[in-house]
């Protein structure tokens, strides 16, 4: 799959988006980086550590978050996509589920739509995406906690959000599904999920994980989201070994050693 100016070889290898949060209130590094020169140091930062594509964010959708307006989180991400257009030289995501946002973003230069509510929350999400020729990330999300079986239900779910894309003219070859880690999901069903990734990449499309410090890890471990980065290792490893294309993270770092441990350990014969 291309996404920007960069192949990725999803079938084989496991790589990194970094989280650039442009928020004053995510619930993990809210007020970090939402000043341009702070947002802009953080994505060298990421791409130095070994990030392969940065993921920026305008909205937080921590539990219990407040919808800030169209025009509000379009003067957060704009300005920064198109200074890590100019400065970066990586694919660049903006994580929305609203079109207009998405519009704005992909008109700035982003090569890529992260939505939470994969396609459902606004439809005309996948027009956007389509006219930009844009690469996807369609995460699982409902509005109710009503599973008869979480993992046949998420992959049925994940099911109807790539036929709205590919109904809109999304290309089959730029769709990814995440399943939805912390959204409408209790903490055993997020287990269940991470447990059974390998169900998910039997899929005909590439899979992202994004575990990254959320509450599941929080509540296994009994730690604060700032003590969660053990914890996120494991999840990636797991995402590696199931052989996910993309985990979502917030220290690039440490998650890229975890995977190349991996990758050196499943490339012995």
């Amino acid at each position: 799959m291309r996404i920007g100016n960069k192949d990725f070889d999803f079938a084989n290898k496991t790589y990194v988006m970094g989280i650039l949060n442009v928020t004053p209130d995510s619930f993990s590094d809210g007020g970090c980086w939402n000043k341009l020169g702070a947002a802009l140091s953080h994505a060298e930062k990421m791409k130095r550590d070994g990030a392969s594509i940065i993921d920026v964010g305008g909205e937080s959708t921590r539990p219990g978050y407040t919808q800030i307006s169209v025009e509000e989180e379009i003067e957060r991400v704009v300005p920064v996509i198109e200074a890590l257009k100019k400065q970066i030289g990586l694919p660049i995501s903006i994580d929305t589920y609203k079109s207009e946002v998405a519009e704005a973003a992909l008109a700035a230069g982003a090569d890529m739509v992260n939505d939470i509510w994969g396609f459902l929350y606004d439809r005309r999400m996948a027009e956007v995406t389509a006219r930009y020729d844009a690469v996807c990330v369609l995460s699982h999300n409902r509005d109710n906690l009503n599973y008869s079986d979480v993992v046949k239900d998420v992959i049925c779910d994940l099911g109807k959000s790539a036929y709205i894309a590919e109904a809109a003219g999304v290309r089959r070859d730029a769709i990814i599904l995440d399943p939805g880690i912390g959204f409408a999901k209790t903490y055993e069903d997020n287990l269940r999920l991470i447990k059974h990734l390998g169900d998910f990449t039997k899929l005909d499309y590439p899979i992202l994980l994004g575990a990254s410090r959320k509450s599941v890890i929080g509540n296994a471990l009994e730690l604060p989201k700032d003590e969660r980065e053990e914890g996120t290792l494991v999840t990636t490893v797991l995402a590696t070994q199931a052989h996910c294309g993309l985990v979502r993270v917030h220290d690039v770092k440490k998650n890229v050693r975890a995977i190349r441990m991996m990758e050196a350990i499943n490339g012995v014969k």
